[in-house]
């Protein structure tokens, strides 16, 4: 029914399970998985307690340069848990907002599925931006299964 999953993900423990559940989804079905990270666009300028400085430079690169390698590090982490699944894995990082790139990582890597986690958020935040699962799946073409611990 399904043969390529894209299983978002942002690092936290709620995501985590939702990963671990998608591909167990993956294995029974038989379909690959990508798995996508966005990074949060960065400032043009870091501030701390009375400082500030630019983002470019030697500073810049090396946060950038650091940033890169967690991500990196996070993708290996599932790529490895799909390799013990008997998954196919593939995995996209890109600079976006989380809900845009979702949806567009699904429709550039030809998904016909999207397997995400969700979490409470509430307060103003749920108020002022709703939920990233909530933006996807307003902007999603194709199915969105959400995955609830």
């Amino acid at each position: 029914m399904f043969s390529h999953i894209l299983i978002p993900t942002d690092g936290s423990r709620a995501s985590e399970k939702a990963v671990r559940a998608g591909l167990d989804f993956a294995r029974e079905t038989g379909a690959k998985v990508t798995a996508y990270y966005a990074v949060s666009p960065r400032s043009h300028r870091v501030y701390g307690e009375g400082y500030q400085f630019p983002s470019g430079g030697d500073a810049g690169k090396e946060f950038a340069r650091r940033a890169q390698k967690a991500d990196a590090k996070y993708m290996l982490k599932i790529a490895r848990a799909a390799r013990d699944a008997g998954v196919a894995f593939d995995s996209v990082i890109s600079e976006s907002s989380p809900a845009k790139g979702i949806v567009e990582a699904a429709k550039r890597r030809d998904c016909d599925i999207i397997f995400m986690g969700t979490r409470a958020l509430g307060g103003v935040s749920k108020l002022v931006r709703g939920s990233v699962t909530d933006q996807v799946l307003r902007g999603s073409k194709i199915p969105v299964l959400v995955y609830r611990d």
